[in-house]
């Protein structure tokens, strides 16, 4: 970790805030792609963010209409660096908080991930869990997604 990243990390998180809170814009529904990713040993790949709490799932934002396979494995390559996988699958499509927002995020299980990190302004830290031993810290969203899926495996 060099110099940089708390404040990094600092100006991220309040970025983040910021728009989240939607003190500029309201928010239209948005789509998001998250993966239940895999290693060869079948541990669960997770990562932490810097501008927000809590060990999730990686993946991201995607376009209306975007496949969401295609949106989670490029996710996937961005964020931790995936150079291969194996069998990849829709898990689930999870409507997120409904009550305030308009979010629809897609979860795929990708197997076998084969994955090179390398240092990113978005990612602070990947790392590999027993799918059933999640971290302490974790994100209560991811917690909730990972519970999903694993319930349809």
């Amino acid at each position: 970790m060099s110099f940089a990243d708390p404040l990094l990390r600092l100006a991220l998180t309040a970025g983040h805030h910021v728009l989240k809170a939607g003190w500029f814009i309201r928010r239209p529904r948005t789509f998001g792609a998250h993966a239940y990713a895999l290693t060869p040993e079948r541990k669960l790949i997770l990562v932490r963010l810097r501008y927000a709490p809590g060990w999730r799932l990686p993946g991201g934002g995607r376009n209306p209409g975007e496949d969401p396979i295609a949106a989670a494995l490029r996710e996937l390559r961005e964020e931790i660096g995936m150079t291969a996988h194996g069998i990849v699958r829709l898990a689930a499509e999870l409507e997120q908080r409904p009550d305030s927002r308009r979010d629809l995020v897609a979860v795929v299980v990708v197997e076998d991930v084969i994955y090179a990190p390398r240092w990113s302004w978005e990612i602070e830290r990947v790392i590999e869990v027993p799918a059933w031993q999640l971290p302490p810290g974790m994100a209560r969203v991811a917690e909730a997604w990972i519970a999903a899926v694993r319930d349809l495996l």
